[in-house]
């Protein structure tokens, strides 16, 4: 009987974004060896800059949903390769209800309480235990009521390490402006920005570290010192093992499979 494939959804590709998704591929066939497992993006913004072999390669999750259908497949685990369950994980969920194949999703990185306390301890290793410095995580931020996402982890955060870590967007709440205030008035005169963003991308290269309007260049007016971390928490083999988990709890709902 043939194991249920894997169709792992994330938004879009680039160069980094490749190494990163390589590198999660990875993990996932070594948890997963006998399972089919397929890459889909979301972005048409993406796909349509895209020419040739190229654009054949990257697949929106219908196409390679339909393409799993036509080989015989009856079901199949899409798992949201997103951090939080906004407007495009239920454009996902849209696109995996329309299809023929039955599907079983796997949710985003930050669901259940669990998953909160598990991405706080896979950060560990990155946050300051210095006074004087504090850690800044920043996402992408969205108008989605999955918004809360933000300040839920920035509550957790505080239980486990304290005052001196904060979260925070590029888009919408929590904003740049607010906490730079915040931390200028605190006295910190050092910063470590660090990507909540599965890919370090475009919005690290332009948004956190670009020559102008960036957060660096915002917390530097201030006369707080920063450092920017180049890569997104994709490399985190902790943070992929909660992926990983979300896949095996699809599986798990799959009646009468052997997965």
């Amino acid at each position: 009987m043939m194991k249920t494939p894997i169709v792992l959804s994330a938004f879009g590709t680039t160069s980094r974004a490749l190494d990163t998704y390589a590198f999660m591929d990875g993990i996932v066939r070594e948890k997963f060896p006998d399972h089919d497992i397929r890459w889909a993006y979301t972005s048409r913004i993406v796909r349509h800059r895209l020419k040739g072999d190229s654009a054949a390669k990257v697949k929106h999750p219908s196409t390679v949903l339909d393409e799993l259908f036509e080989q015989g497949y009856p079901w199949a685990v899409v798992q949201s390769m997103h951090l939080t369950w906004g407007h495009e994980f239920y454009r996902l969920v849209g696109d995996a209800d329309q299809s023929d194949i039955r599907t079983s999703m796997g949710l985003p990185l930050l669901t259940a309480y669990d998953d909160y306390l598990k991405v706080s301890r896979a950060l560990s290793l990155e946050i300051s235990s210095d006074p004087q410095q504090a850690t800044v995580l920043v996402g992408h931020g969205t108008d989605h009521p999955a918004w809360t996402s933000y300040l839920a982890l920035d509550t957790i955060l505080k239980n486990e390490y304290g005052p001196g870590i904060h979260v925070g967007v590029v888009d919408k709440e929590p904003s740049k402006d607010l906490l730079i205030e915040k931390l200028a008035r605190s006295g910190v005169r050092q910063v470590s920005l660090i990507p909540l963003m599965l890919v370090a991308g475009v919005h690290v290269a332009e948004d956190l570290n670009g020559d102008e309007d960036s957060w660096k260049n915002a917390f530097n007016e201030r006369d707080i010192a920063v450092t920017v971390t180049e890569k997104g928490v994709g490399y985190n083999p902790k943070i992929v093992d909660i992926f990983v988990d979300h896949i095996q709890q699809a599986l798990d709902l799959i009646p009468g499979s052997d997965q």
